[in-house]
């Protein structure tokens, strides 16, 4: 069950959407680009996929349906959302969709999950599910499936999508999915399934990385004595403006970063601390780590990367005198030494 600091944080979230969108006076169409789009789980990154849909008329609230296990979460949703269809189990929201988006927690997609919805082959599945391979929704009995990986920012619509298909997805449909997925900020198409897993360590949980160091030089300007408030806003900007900046100018970090240091000042002082705790290492080695557990998370094989052998030790087996041995990277026969042999 979800905590009430959870509900609460939810709460506050689409409250803040009503009152964005009592106060836009867009025109809303009434067609849409799927006859019905189904919602399984509503949490947020649901929702922030959800109100750009609407609000940017791209799928009227009466052409979507949501289910969710929390009836709380999903009647919050409803009230927030006027039109939507609310409906009692994810079967419903299979039926009849053109599009089914999947935003349940990975733990949750079991057979008892997949044998509930028996999906028709037009309906495509976008799955916004982390970790979970296409396959898991191919053996779960849907035929065209689209996997994502979104990130957090995209609850305020700028977000970073990453996202793939299977092959019998037609052009006119990747089409839609991009439609979808570029409403609640930049999205990216690659052909290779494995990019999806990397883009996780990078895009999918890259904003934690920020925060933490975000975190970090807040928790020092207040040390040195500046209020939260303000440390908070000199951070802040500092990270927006220079991510502003590279993108603007296009330069390769290195230049950029050369071009506010000054030899033996302050900020070289600063960037000699930093590669001496070795920062970018743990940047590295955080990154790997992240990839490794997305491919866990979707049973393959996360023996991968720096410090990694590309395949495992070969298997030596201590046998009787006279008896032939194997090694697990060859089918050579190896002889145990004769008596008498040096």
């Amino acid at each position: 069950q979800q905590s009430p600091i959870h509900h609460t944080m939810i709460s506050a979230t689409l409250s803040r959407l009503v009152v964005r969108r009592a106060s836009r006076q867009r025109w809303l169409s009434t067609d849409g680009v799927y006859n019905k789009v189904g919602f399984i789980g509503v949490g947020k990154m649901a929702q922030a996929l959800i109100e750009p849909m609407i609000e940017s008329g791209l799928q009227p609230a009466s052409k979507i349906s949501i289910f969710d296990v929390s009836t709380q979460v999903s009647s919050e949703v409803k009230e927030a959302f006027d039109g939507i269809d609310l409906v009692n189990t994810a079967q419903e929201v299979v039926e009849g969709a053109d599009l089914v988006v999947c935003a349940v927690k990975p733990q949750n997609l079991g057979e008892e999950f997949f044998a509930q919805l028996h999906p028709s082959s037009d309906t495509t599945l976008l799955s916004i599910v982390a970790g979970k391979t296409m396959s898991t929704f191919t053996d779960g009995g849907f035929t065209k499936v689209a996997r994502s990986m979104p990130n957090t920012p995209a609850q305020i619509g700028q977000g970073m999508t990453v996202w793939c298909c299977t092959n019998n997805i037609s052009l006119s449909e990747r089409e839609k999915i991009k439609q979808v997925l570029g409403s609640f900020g930049k999205q990216i198409f690659v052909d290779d399934e494995d990019f999806i897993d990397m883009s996780t360590s990078i895009s999918g949980s890259g904003p934690a990385y920020i925060f933490m160091l975000m975190e970090a030089m807040i928790d020092a300007g207040v040390h040195m004595g500046f209020s939260r408030d303000t440390a908070s806003k000199l951070v802040h900007h500092t990270l927006l403006g220079s991510t502003l900046y590279a993108m603007e100018t296009g330069e390769h970090p290195t230049v950029l970063r050369n071009s506010v240091t000054s030899p033996a000042g302050t900020t070289a002082s600063a960037l000699y601390e930093l590669e001496n705790g070795k920062f970018r290492n743990v940047i590295h080695d955080a990154i790997w780590a992240c990839y490794r557990r997305s491919l866990e998370m979707g049973n393959k094989d996360s023996n991968v990367g720096p410090g990694r052998p590309t395949a495992p030790p070969p298997i030596r087996l201590i046998v009787p005198q006279g008896e032939v041995r194997y090694e697990t990277d060859t089918d050579e026969p190896i002889l145990p030494p004769t008596s008498g042999r040096k």
